[in-house]
């Protein structure tokens, strides 16, 4: 959801190369929301018409600081990468947590 917080530490919006690049116009609420767009289906690129530029600037209209991550669920491609932002994500918000009780 993007129009409520669930007291997530990030939001990220899948966009699959198959939905076309005009997504993040036609649906800004999600995109503004997120903090990380992960275009999927990569592997399909070359046999579907998607402009993954025009794509991505459509996003960082809706969201100037918005992130982006090409990857591909089926090779697994780009999903390194995404795996290191979550893992950075975590220890941030490990290092913010206020301490467990000793007890």
């Amino acid at each position: 959801p993007a129009a409520f917080d669930l007291g997530e530490a990030h939001k990220v919006v899948v966009l699959s190369v198959t939905e076309g690049e005009d997504k993040p116009l036609k649906y800004p609420d999600m995109f503004a929301a997120a903090d990380l767009m992960l275009l999927n289906k990569s592997d399909l690129l070359p046999h579907v018409e998607f402009d993954v530029a025009a794509c991505v600037a459509n996003a960082l209209r809706v969201n100037p600081r918005l992130k982006t991550l090409v990857v591909s669920a089926r090779t697994g491609e780009g999903l390194q990468a995404f795996y290191t932002w979550l893992e950075a994500g975590a220890a941030v918000a490990k290092a913010a947590a206020p301490a467990a009780p000793r007890g």
